[in-house]
């Protein structure tokens, strides 16, 4: 009997000022159209977060305001606000006698409803077709599917390891946004990760989303995909439109055991002799802070840098005081906050091919868009990382896997049997 799928209650809410989510577990456009407007407070007046003003859902289908941590008093209107409840009457029934009991008199309130607003229009919404996320979430055609069953339960693991290892959910600010692509026309987010096929992906979403200009993904220069404006991040769009998005749009990250990408990124950018840029910018800064006796043309080109030097530096608590990590080399789950957004779909470097199509083909271009593979015989490898490793004293074993043990655990990897602090 394969589990029943069911729509996780996401309510990834950015404010106009782009300075405030709020989540809870009531449907998410009632809590959306609900929470959508409060504005920040001051501290004589008491911050709407500081209350943890938020919506919880009944069994009877209502919604409770609650406020300080306690319930304080049903909304008299369904959950589901697109159902046809008006939004412009919400602030009469319900917020201004909340808020009025709890704060005084408040201030006037400017709701807006994302869902009758005709916000960034695609064109599967044009042709009356499915969404990818309807393709995901209502489809019986692949309830019979390994993979769909294999991407349900890591849905399932992802919310669970988040449940237990995130105490308090902070706020999304758009800076969190800006590695998610938009394909408006598929309707379609994608978070890309560097050192997990981030530049195949880039190639595929500029044939979907290129007019025309692009046919086949493989016939991009690598660096084309990378050039800032080829692709529309969600960070550009206005909290509005943010909102719609991360409502009704397919969301989805691909991730890769944490060590294996770590020393693909090292190979990478410290191993090859075209990445000056990385020598110069890391390389110098590396070799400076943490080689005894540095070579003067060492000090100076920075193209040298040792696996342990890189380590070094990664763990060393002044490399992100004093800047964030490199995105090559930062984690995953700093990177796509997938304790903060829900993720529709993770996909995995490991299946790589069986993944992104089953993605293609949720967005119902399958058969017209191919995902490029790749040449397996560069790949970092398991065996490869733990010759990296190999070296590295248990000391900076434990203190790396420290570092990056949040994407070992959200993403279901084992520690790797070749560190030593077990």
């Amino acid at each position: 009997m394969l589990p029943q799928l069911s729509r996780p209650s996401d309510c990834d809410v950015v404010t106009e000022q782009g300075e405030e989510v709020q989540q809870s577990d009531c449907d998410p456009d009632c809590t959306a159209e609900l929470l959508q407007g409060l504005p920040q407070l001051g501290p004589e007046e008491g911050n709407v977060l500081d209350s943890e003003l938020s919506l919880e859902e009944l069994s009877s289908g209502t919604c409770m305001i609650k406020a300080g941590g306690e319930l304080t008093q049903p909304v008299p209107a369904e959950c589901r606000i697109k159902q046809g409840y008006p939004v412009s009457q919400l602030y009469s029934l319900v917020i201004g006698p909340v808020l009025r009991r709890l704060w005084g008199e408040p201030r006037i309130f400017q709701f807006f409803s994302a869902v009758n607003q005709d916000i960034g229009r695609t064109d599967w919404r044009r042709k009356s077709r499915r969404s990818p996320l309807q393709a995901l979430y209502e489809s019986d055609q692949l309830e019979s599917s390994a993979v769909h069953v294999i991407h349900h339960g890591r849905r399932e693991l992802l919310e669970e390891e988040c449940r237990t290892h995130t105490r308090k959910r902070r706020v999304l600010i758009p800076e969190d946004l800006k590695h998610l692509i938009v394909d408006d026309r598929h309707g379609l987010l994608y978070c890309y990760v560097p050192k997990v096929a981030c530049t195949n992906w880039k190639r595929v979403l500029m044939v979907l989303t290129g007019d025309g200009r692009y046919h086949d993904p493989l016939q991009i220069p690598a660096n084309e995909a990378h050039v800032a404006g080829n692709l529309r991040s969600l960070a550009e769009f206005s909290a509005a439109e943010i909102n719609h998005r991360l409502r009704n749009y397919l969301k989805f990250v691909f991730v890769r055991e944490p060590f294996e990408r770590l020393v693909s990124a090292y190979r990478n950018k410290f191993t090859r002799s075209y990445n000056t840029a990385f020598h110069k910018r890391y390389g110098t800064k590396i070799i400076r802070r943490h080689r005894a006796n540095p070579q003067p043309e060492a000090l100076d080109r920075g193209d040298n840098v040792t696996f342990q030097e890189f380590v070094q530096y990664l763990v060393d608590p002044q490399t992100q005081r004093e800047e964030p990590f490199n995105e090559h080399w930062e984690r995953v789950h700093a990177l796509c906050h997938p304790c903060l957004i829900h993720y529709d779909m993770v996909g995995k470097y490991e299946t790589l091919e069986q993944d992104s199509h089953y993605v293609l083909q949720l967005a119902g271009v399958g058969a017209e868009v191919h995902f490029p593979t790749s040449d397996k015989s560069t790949r970092t490898t398991g065996h490869m990382a733990a010759q990296f490793f190999h070296n590295i004293s248990p000391l900076y074993h434990r203190k790396l896997y420290n570092l990056y043990r949040m994407d070992f655990l959200l993403f279901n990897y084992s520690i790797p049997s070749y560190l030593r602090f077990r």
